[in-house]
């Protein structure tokens, strides 16, 4: 009978056209399988599959502050996956997953039959969570026109093997691990945190079922981007798993009646939470990681390796920080533009714009590259697409490199840090008012003049070399010989020359000349080095002017040699990483406190914290207590240096040290008028917002219902006296003149 039919050609020909098929099929399969289109892994190269990870960056409480890396990928156990985002998993992607071995062939024969033969494409497709698995872990190769089969082929070898070396528990871990979600996110470890700010474990079913629904196309379905999109695939996911018996109908319309609502983190370079502290991190890090590499010597990627970093940061103070600095610069930014009006330095200077233009790196470069000025100006000229920061919100327009420098030249800047006085651990840092278009790092880079937050350095100097809390000296002006007939001026044009402050009026008050006189009795030499043992490691020059503050002395070191007042007199070295753990969780490095010496003695500390605390309270800070109203133990000093080029607040309380500054970038223009200008008005205001919403926390409780310790009574006894004195009549008969000495400068 079989002999009779394969007689017939119109069933001999089809049987050795399919045979022939077969044979080719087994050959093509053979030639995938044995390597000949490219390695596809062994059983032993599965048994330990190891993917790219994101490094992270925690807060001192664990919180995840941000990462660096390639993928933005985050592992988690098991363990760490709630069962209705499993559920929606398997409802959505593959129904069948805990019955086939890697390849589903019945979803395949459904797919031939009805998609391919019947065109219905309700059927859904062939693919299975394994399968997904590794070509999230393997990706695909181009093979020309054989590139879709040599690939599924390929996948389904792996597939089989690696449920032949894995659980369905594991294999979903790994995928969950892997799988890429919107916004360039790998694993929903990372898209929790980035969409909910939250970890996986969770996870409302809203949201599982939003993150799963995204799966079928990342950037179509993203929830940021497409909001009523991603929820209607939300509510396709949720009737998937009422189809399949994991939730009731309804639950299911609770959640579908409710819009989807996102938390999302900004966990890239540029954006998000402490991008300059980040930054700042990542510079220490590459140079710890030097010393410390792998078991087989090679060097730790902080982009690979996925290795957990913890910091001193916390997370709440410095979200707080980050508000109030940009409520309050956008702010002051107004009022300093109205301010200067039609005649604002930025505008029409051309001789300030070509001066920051010729420091551009791009100016530099076309300079070294031989171009005219002509032709370099010609460059600078060309108009672009560009996007340019306002604090009203961001615009984009035309403009050339010439336009773009012109329009950041009228922006304040600030900076931020505070300490934990203790040990030196930075609790919040700001570097600059937005890292995306203001890259220079005004905490670790920048040395501005510190005005006068300077002169509590002065003096300490002075009492701790045996000057009494109670010496008076005159405000009256000074002329110096041997300094250029240099006369240090007071800020108030309200001067009585025959008044006398000791010296907690004249600090608590920033009186200029009384700090030179006090600088001029104790000596330059025994300032610096007082400085010095307090932790400032700059080389200041030797020169009368710095009692007013003007050397140049970076934020985080202000910070360090202030937290001495609060911590036994001993300053400390700002820090910021804890430590390093790799992947695993094993340690690679930890981190403690610089020992430092004690820089001056417990008298001489009592005494500056009452004078300092008396500037809050009756002197140049007193905004602090009727402004904003706060209560808190705080000492403090204000500064602002020459023309208004920059303001300062140092605030110290018992378990907090905090700096702040503000000025524009570009030296040469400074605010208006002094009334701006001036640090009590333009940096004190951050330190004063962030203590109101501080002291709103509980969470805080710790720093601000913190006290400072009592007063020893023979600091009390010696700073009892009259604030201030006028000279008697015969001494102003014979003062009238201005007074011309020399300066002693040791």
């Amino acid at each position: 009978m079989i002999r009779v039919l394969l007689k017939k050609k119109w069933i001999k020909y089809p049987l050795i056209s399919l045979g022939g098929f077969i044979f080719i099929f087994i050959i093509f399969y053979g030639s995938i399988y044995f390597g000949f289109w490219g390695n596809i892994p062994n059983k032993d190269e599965l048994s330990s599959l190891k993917q790219v990870e994101a490094t992270q960056v925690l807060d001192k409480d664990g919180r995840l502050i941000g990462k660096y890396y390639i993928y933005d990928r985050q592992p988690i156990t098991y363990d760490d996956l709630p069962d209705h985002l499993i559920d929606a998993l398997v409802a959505t992607e593959d129904i069948r997953f805990y019955q086939h071995n890697g390849v589903d062939n019945v979803s395949l024969l459904r797919v031939f039959f009805k998609t391919i033969l019947l065109s219905d494409k309700s059927s859904g497709g062939g693919s299975t969570i394994t399968l997904q698995l590794v070509k999230n872990i393997f990706g695909r190769k181009d093979y020309g026109v054989f590139s879709i089969v040599v690939n599924k082929l390929k996948e389904s070898i792996v597939a089989k093997r690696i449920e032949d070396l894995y659980s369905k528990e594991d294999i979903l871990t790994q995928y969950f691990n892997t799988v890429p979600f919107p916004d360039n996110t790998y694993g929903i470890e990372s898209a929790s945190q980035k969409f909910f700010n939250k970890s996986t474990k969770e996870l409302t079913l809203s949201e599982a079922t939003t993150l799963i629904g995204s799966l079928k196309a990342n950037h179509s379905y993203n929830p940021r981007l497409f909001p009523e999109r991603s929820q209607l695939r939300r509510d396709v996911v949720l009737r998937q798993m009422v189809k399949y018996g994991h939730i009731t109908q309804n639950v299911a319309d609770q959640v579908m009646n409710k819009n989807i609502v996102l938390d999302y983190q900004y966990f890239n370079h540029d954006l998000g939470l402490a991008p300059y502290f980040r930054e700042e991190v990542k510079k220490e890090l590459i140079q710890i990681l030097k010393k410390h590499k792998k078991t087989d010597s090679t060097l730790y990627d902080i982009y690979k390796d996925g290795l957990i970093i913890h910091t001193t940061l916390d997370y709440e103070m410095q979200s707080l920080a980050e508000k109030v600095m940009k409520d309050h610069m956008r702010n002051l930014q107004n009022v300093y533009e109205k301010e200067y009006g039609l005649k604002a330095p930025w505008k029409g200077n051309t001789k300030l714009l070509d001066n920051t233009i010729k420091r551009l790196p791009i100016y530099k470069k076309y300079v070294e590259q031989g171009l005219s000025e002509n032709q370099i100006k010609d460059s600078l000229s060309v108009k672009q697409e560009m996007e340019l920061f306002e604090w009203g919100g961001n615009i984009t327009k035309k403009v050339s490199t010439k336009d773009s420098v012109q329009h950041y030249l009228k922006f304040l800047n600030a900076g931020m840090i505070a300490i934990d006085p203790t040990d030196g651990a930075v609790r919040a840092y700001l570097g600059g008012i937005d890292y995306r278009y203001f890259k220079y790092d005004h905490v670790s880079q920048s040395k501005r003049q510190v005005g006068s937050t300077f002169k509590p350095f002065v003096y300490t100097a002075a009492i701790e070399n045996g000057m009494k809390p109670c010496t008076y000296f005159p405000l009256k002006e000074v002329t110096y010989t041997n300094l250029e007939d240099w006369t240090p001026k007071n800020s108030s044009t309200e001067q009585d020359p025959y008044l006398n402050y000791n010296l907690e009026t004249a600090l608590s008050n920033s009186v200029n000349t009384i700090a030179v006189k006090v600088m001029d009795e104790v000596g330059v030499t025994n300032v610096l080095d007082q400085i010095k043992k307090m932790g400032i490691d700059e080389e200041l020059p030797e020169q009368p002017s710095i009692a007013l503050g003007t050397a140049g002395i970076k934020i985080k070191e202000l910070a360090g040699a202030y937290a001495s007042y609060v911590n036994k007199s001993k300053g400390v070295q700002p820090f910021y990483i804890t430590k390093i753990q790799d992947r695993n969780g094993n340690l690679i490095a930890s981190f403690e406190k610089e020992k430092t010496e004690t820089a001056y003695s417990d008298y001489t500390r009592q005494v500056m914290l009452e004078m300092m605390k008396s500037t809050v309270d009756n002197g140049t800070a007193t905004r602090l207590r009727k402004t904003y109203g706060l209560k808190n133990d705080i000492a403090g000093k204000t500064g602002t240096t020459q023309d208004n080029k920059d303001g300062w607040f140092v605030g110290i309380t018992p378990k907090l040290v905090t700096v702040t500054w503000v000025g524009n970038d570009n030296y040469n223009i400074g605010f208006k008028t002094t009334k701006q200008g001036q640090g009590a008005n333009s940096a004190l205001p951050i330190f004063g917002e962030l203590y109101q919403k501080m002291n709103e926390n509980p969470v805080f409780d710790l720093i601000t219902k913190s006290s400072f310790e009592k007063t020893s009574n023979n600091v009390l006894e010696d700073l009892e006296c009259k604030p201030e004195k006028r000279d008697n009549f015969l001494k102003r008969l014979f003062s009238k003149k201005k007074k011309r000495k020399k300066f002693k400068k040791n």
